[in-house]
């Protein structure tokens, strides 16, 4: 079924449309939600929050257009609304300020399924601005089209581009750089050996 079908079904109390239209969403939303927060309870309460503000939404006869990029909008929105309250500066996280965003590429993204590399690049993303690091995790985490992202985030289109390369290009060599830094350190460790023989 469409999400639209499932909209409809679930505005005419069918309990079946809103179980489809939360299994099709709630895992991509909930992991999306962790990687803003790093705090699973957390996510787990936002995702909770974000389809029961779905639910008003519906009641209050105010269909999304797009329920996709509208559960992500509200989500985002609720991360930023937390990062700004004062609940956000008592909770013990390790960071004192709303986590930067930070950009991974095409590329970057076949390289993250080996392990090591992945851990490479989500540290990278934590030195990007906000918004890249949003854009990129919905680009390449979430596998959301580029005008999704743009209806998610409230930036036009060529926003979200000039965000999503700038971000990639800063990633890109950030990445380049410790892996220059590996090679040079795993080089004069074989010039060590080398010496001692």
């Amino acid at each position: 079924m469409t999400d639209e079908e499932l909209l409809q079904g679930m505005q005419s109390g069918n309990q079946a449309s809103f179980e489809a239209l939360i299994h099709r969403y709630h895992a991509p939303l909930s992991g999306f939600l962790q990687r803003q927060l790093r705090d699973p309870g957390r996510a787990e309460d936002f995702a909770q929050e974000t389809f029961l503000k779905l639910i008003k939404q519906l009641h209050n006869k105010k269909p999304p257009d797009n329920v996709q990029a509208w559960l992500y909008r509200v989500a985002l929105n609720m991360c930023r609304d937390y990062w700004k309250s004062a609940q956000f500066r008592t909770d013990q996280f390790p960071f004192a300020d709303p986590p930067e965003q930070r950009d991974a590429g095409p590329s970057v993204v076949e390289l993250a399924e080996r392990q090591e590399t992945k851990k490479e690049v989500l540290h990278s993303l934590e030195a990007l601005p906000e918004v890249q690091r949003e854009i990129i995790t919905l680009r390449f985490y979430q596998d959301l089209k580029l005008q999704d992202i743009a209806d998610i985030v409230s930036l036009p289109l060529g926003s979200v581009k000039t965000h999503l390369y700038s971000g990639l290009r800063k990633l890109k060599a950030r990445l380049g750089h410790g892996r220059a830094s590996k090679e040079e350190s795993d080089k004069g460790g074989q010039r060590y050996e080398h010496t001692k023989r």
